[in-house]
């Protein structure tokens, strides 16, 4: 399990990922998480110009931005996904967020089948704020049904199968690197007030058989009828426990 790594430039700690993401965050003491989602999707550029605006009116820096859910056109490629994240990571070094090779960000991009963006655009950001006694308020990031750090696309879980028994695999694995994550952050279930999937296939199923017995019913859940951000890729999902939530119009 990875440790956890202090951010107190944006008060917040995290775990680390890779080079386009962290694993989740989670805000340190003094501090709460809050999440804006935009009405519409905000291409990335402009994306990042609303987040820049909105923390200053709140009077607070740009690391502490602490989440990204972006929305694509379409899944991607391996070498096309990577592209992509160079010129997102490239603001967060501007911003001063990726240090030393970390990136503290945590961060979910999927690709919704219907009335899909024309460009990348930021679908919503989380980031801190002073608050006392505030709970915990956590984000975990968006995983698909790929061990980090092996082969692709051979080591994807159940590559090319989408039956149930399919399915029920990759949420399985998918499932069990949340609760990973969730453990790292020092978070559980219960504290959470969202989860999010992300498939275009049935998941009625595991749903009740294999979702809500570990994640259990409190938040419920948010079914995003997307693809994940990579191609044969199949499945997805995210988590978070936040204080509060709202909705900007840019």
């Amino acid at each position: 399990m990875n440790e956890l790594n202090h951010f107190p430039d944006g008060g917040y700690a995290f775990l680390k990922g890779g080079f386009p993401y962290s694993q989740g965050v989670k805000a340190l003491p003094g501090y709460a998480i809050e999440r804006v989602r935009f009405a519409q999707p905000v291409p990335v550029a402009r994306g990042f110009a609303a987040i820049e605006a909105h923390l200053s009116a709140l009077d607070r820096p740009r690391t502490a931005l602490c989440a990204g859910e972006l929305r694509s056109p379409a899944p991607l490629s391996m070498s096309g996904f990577k592209t992509f994240n160079e010129g997102y990571v490239e603001v967060l070094k501007r911003w001063n967020l990726f240090r030393d090779g970390l990136n503290p960000v945590a961060r979910s991009n999927v690709a919704p089948q219907f009335a899909p963006p024309s460009e990348p655009c930021f679908y919503a950001f989380c980031y801190t704020v002073p608050a006392q006694n505030a709970g915990t308020s956590f984000v975990v990031s968006g995983s698909g049904e790929w061990p980090e750090g092996g082969r692709f696309p051979e080591d994807i879980v159940a590559r090319g199968d989408s039956s149930p028994a399919g399915l029920k695999e990759k949420a399985c694995f998918v499932l069990g690197k949340m609760q990973d994550r969730l453990a790292g952050l020092g978070a559980s279930w219960p504290e959470a007030t969202a989860v999010q999937v992300y498939t275009m296939h049935a998941i009625h199923s595991i749903f009740s058989g294999d979702i809500l017995p570990r994640a259990g019913n409190g938040a419920g859940l948010t079914w995003h009828y997307c693809r994940p951000p990579i191609e044969e890729l199949e499945y997805e999902m995210d988590v978070r426990g936040v204080a509060v939530e709202r909705i900007l119009s840019v």
